[in-house]
């Protein structure tokens, strides 16, 4: 029989998997010997079971009751106890940390007997009915699924009829009417009574934490995060601790180091006279964390040294919850604390100094999403004094955010959908708004601390924050906020956030580049005074060194080119030639294809060669040294003519006076019209089919290059064949192809080596790649193209119309044109690299789809063994990073046999 219940003494930090993340390190500071209240956590695996077959696994329910019964021993009462109640919480706990999963039930046990009994031990009639309505509060919204609003709205009743705006300034006597309010709110909304038996609220609990891994928003988070959905979720049942029983109590969220910053410090927050739930939620404002040293020195002090201990232990940043009940101090979680993109390039660089890690270990604490946060674009400062500062609150996640103010979930997300940038703003956020948080372009609320739900989730995910705002009155039923001075913003209005400095503007503030670009653009100097600026280049450094692949770039152009360079683009991977015939040269485009004759068309290619030629001289001079892959013209030609539906209408209407030419358009656009264009004439067909397309482009990349070596340069192209399928299509088009190279090299004088290959992203062209090696001397793989011929969809047509349904059903994990989709295309690409090196052992292998920049696919191409990624010039940086990464989790790996 598997074990499902570990007691806190048991586990350790290793076993996240099992445990998951509270769990396992719960029992991580049980054996560092931190004060944590005695509990247990049942498994991952129980989870599993209960989703795959509806029911609990055999011997889970005698596991607990056996922990439950050593808990109670321990502590000295029982679970519910009428005079002396042992209570607990129930806690959700999956390996990675997941804002959507179930939140916290504390105080179960409590029932109309027990209550009673603990006011009678603690001394104190509040705190007890205090805790009762809590349970039942939590239970009734988390388990049984109540509208949380209608509980807030009783509490804003009572506070309304004692004439208090805290929930402190309610008596024993409301916090008792309270109990019996919310028990009529669960009798109507719920069905049934609130649970009086103890074990009941406890068993309901569990498996609420197991149904909550398949809540909407779990499973949105998950999607975010590219959570696995198999994990499943533990559940930790811990001894409570109470934070409410008084001035001498509390409770608290601290970090090692900023987790906005990354600069080292005492950060956090900590709330007298209050329950967990209380700070995270945001729903009361806290003080900073060195507050607690003026309130309880003795406390604030064991606590120092506990987070010492914990950051040298895990030898990073951690996040820690804590509780002071009446003078001591307990320790309820702790983990590897959630960071800004900022914060953990220079808490990795901070380690590094302090030798907590090497440098190997500094590169893989970053990622390559969170250097593309470093990227976007802050507020121009000499600029903001034209737009009108509305207020200034915390500065939770940095970043600068513009978009209409939107006040729930449900309008981000409609606004989102239809183009627009909003902005979400709340009192505080809970679970509940996750899909609005990933659809707004940044977050602001008027309570909470940096350490609440919207911070925590912002900073995750790298959304803008600016958190306790509390000068703004957020009404949300009415649609607005009201803002010092009076100025009343309403949904739709405009406002920019600060993350950085916590600072909101009202209308639209300008946006300038970020430090980082300005170093990768080598305006910076990294050894300069940016710390920031000094942490990237840093780790940048390291993983160049480490990388076994080379980052080129998608360039059509010699700026985008030279902008490639800057970011350390090693090449051009794919020059689209389509992109050069179009703006004024489309009219010569046309000629091509109404020729009707030899002369006409040669006429046609000779007015485009020149053109071809002066745009290819530019892109070998910024790529001076460096390999750049040209792909000769790809798409129909169709796509340089008009619409067939406006060309027709125009000539229907112009009657017997339209144009020869719009008449002559109009029937070459019929000819060339294709009921799937991406299947149709297009790649190498075009080059078999339309006699001298292929030998122009050959000839103006000759003789550019040749230009370029008698200006004393270092040409060095790739000549790429798109939409080979067949050995025998690339053999003509090569044979083509030489012989121009041939005739420029003797016209000119200058001899410039050019390789010859080819576009795989046909899946017959993967899986002939052996044959089709015998004419390639290098294979690019359009990874764009080969998912749409896999899938069989093209990808215009379908993201918008079932991609959001194949995500909700788990068809995808992530779009296969986000990361590339190792089990079908991937293995592909893994066949006609093996195939292609048998034939060709020195054949150069490379990706030129926009998965060349994205983390997840270039570890792939690692794996595979490519020599290079492309991708757009902006993401070379990323690629940069993920492909050291890659090198560096590789020989980790290999290392641990």
């Amino acid at each position: 029989m598997p074990k499902f219940v570990y007691d806190f003494t048991e586990g350790n930090k290793d076993l996240k998997d099992l445990l998951g993340g509270k769990g396992a390190n719960l029992a991580e500071m049980t054996n560092l010997g931190l004060p944590v209240p005695p509990g247990f956590t049942i498994t991952t695996e129980a989870c599993r079971h209960y989703l795959a077959h509806g029911s609990l696994p055999d011997g889970l329910q005698d596991e607990v009751d056996a922990h439950l019964a050593a808990l109670q021993e321990e502590m000295g009462k029982r679970l519910g106890q009428a005079d002396d109640p042992l209570l607990v919480s129930v806690r959700s706990g999956a390996k990675f940390s997941m804002p959507g999963m179930m939140e916290t039930v504390l105080n179960i046990g409590l029932n109309d007997e027990s209550v009673e009994g603990l006011a009678a031990q603690a001394g104190d009639e509040r705190f007890a009915w205090d805790s009762y309505r809590r349970l039942i509060q939590m239970f009734g919204k988390t388990v049984l699924d109540i509208e949380g609003d209608l509980f807030e709205d009783a509490i804003e009743a009572a506070k309304d009829a004692r004439g208090t705006k805290d929930d402190a300034g309610l008596d024993a006597a409301d916090l008792r009417g309270l109990v019996a309010t919310f028990k009529g709110i669960v009798r109507e909304h719920a069905g049934r009574e609130f649970p009086a038996d103890p074990r009941e609220q406890m068993d309901l609990a569990i498996k609420a934490v197991f149904d909550s891994w398949n809540a909407d928003r779990a499973i949105l988070y998950r999607r975010q995060e590219r959570i696995p959905v198999d994990l499943g979720t533990a559940v930790n049942v811990c001894s409570m601790v109470f934070g409410n029983l008084g001035e001498d109590s509390g409770t608290g969220v601290a970090f090692t180091r900023d987790p906005a910053s990354g600069h080292q410090g005492v950060y956090g927050d900590y709330l007298q006279n209050a329950q967990g739930e209380d700070v995270v939620a945001g729903i009361r404002n806290t003080v900073p964390l060195p507050d607690l040293e003026r309130i309880d020195k003795t406390s604030y002090d064991q606590l120092m040294e506990f987070m010492a201990r914990l950051e040298n232990h895990y030898r990073d940043m951690c996040d820690i919850e804590f509780t002071i009940e009446r003078g001591k101090l307990w320790m309820l979680q702790t983990r590897v604390g959630k960071r800004t993109a900022a914060a953990a390039f220079r808490i990795a660089c901070q380690l590094l100094d302090q030798d907590l890690i090497d440098a190997d270990e500094a590169a893989r604490r970053v990622t390559g999403d969170q250097l593309a946060q470093l990227m976007f674009p802050r507020f121009d400062t000499a600029e903001i004094e034209d737009v009108t500062l509305l207020t200034k609150g915390m500065n939770a996640s940095p970043g600068a955010a513009v978009g209409k103010v939107v006040f729930t979930s449900e309008r981000a997300k409609e606004l989102a959908e239809q183009g627009e940038d909003v902005i979400l703003v709340r009192r505080e956020t809970n679970p509940d708004d996750l899909a609005g948080m990933v659809a707004a372009q940044g977050v602001l609320t008027s309570r909470g601390g940096k350490t609440s739900h919207a911070a925590v989730v912002a900073r995750g995910m790298g959304k803008t924050c600016v958190c306790g705002a509390e000068e703004l009155e957020v009404d949300v039923k009415a649609g607005r906020f009201t803002a010092p001075g009076g100025v009343v913003v309403g949904e739709g209005d405009v406002i920019s956030i600060d993350g950085s400095s916590g600072e909101v503007y009202l209308g639209e503030v300008p946006v300038m580049d970020s430090p980082v670009v300005q170093y990768f653009e080598g305006e910076l100097d990294p050894a300069g005074g940016d710390e920031l600026v000094q942490a990237v280049h840093r780790v940048m450094a390291h993983a160049d060194g480490a990388a076994a692949l080379k980052v080129r770039a998608n360039a059509d152009n010699p700026d985008d080119a030279a902008r490639a360079r800057r970011f350390g683009a090693q090449g051009i991977g794919l020059c689209r030639t389509e992109h050069m015939f179009l703006g004024d040269r489309r009219q010569l485009v046309e000629k091509l294809i109404l020729a009707e004759t030899a002369e006409e068309r040669q006429d046609a290619l000779d007015a485009l060669e020149p053109l071809q030629r002066e745009d290819f001289t530019g892109i070998f001079a910024a790529m001076d040294g460096l390999p750049v892959t040209i792909r000769l013209i790809d798409p129909p030609l169709h796509e340089f003519l008009p619409d067939l539906t406006d060309l027709s209408v125009k000539v229907a209407l112009a009657g017997a006076d339209a144009s020869d030419q719009d008449r002559r358009l109009l029937e070459a656009v019929r000819r060339l019209h294709e009921q799937n264009p991406m299947l149709g004439l297009r790649g190498v067909r075009l080059g078999l089919v339309i006699p001298g397309l292929f030998s122009m482009q050959v000839r103006a990349i000759a003789e550019a290059a040749a230009d370029r070596r008698r200006a004393g340069g270092d040409p060095r192209p790739e000549i790429m064949i798109p939409l080979v399928g067949a050995v025998q299509e690339l053999e003509a088009v090569r044979e083509e192809a030489e012989g121009v190279l041939a005739e420029v090299a003797a016209e000119t004088g200058v001899d410039v080596p050019a390789l010859i290959g080819t576009m795989i992203e046909l899946p017959r062209a993967a899986l002939t790649a052996g044959q089709i090696a015998e004419a390639a001397e290098f294979f690019s793989f359009g990874t764009n193209d080969l998912t749409q011929t896999t899938w069989g969809f093209s990808r215009d047509d379908v993201e918008a119309a079932f991609f959001s349904r194949y995500l909700e059903l788990g068809v995808f994990g992530v779009s296969p044109f986000e990361t590339l989709d190792r089990d079908g295309v991937g293995r592909l690409v893994r066949i006609a690299a093996e195939e292609g090196r048998r034939t060709r052992p020195g054949i150069k292998l490379g990706i030129c789809g926009e998965h060349g920049g994205d983390p997840d696919s270039v570890h792939f191409c690692h794996e595979v063994g490519l020599d290079y990624v492309s991708c757009s010039p902006f993401r070379v940086p990323v690629a940069r990073l993920e492909a050291g990464r890659a090198a560096i989790d590789a020989a980790a790996a290999a290392a641990r046999g």
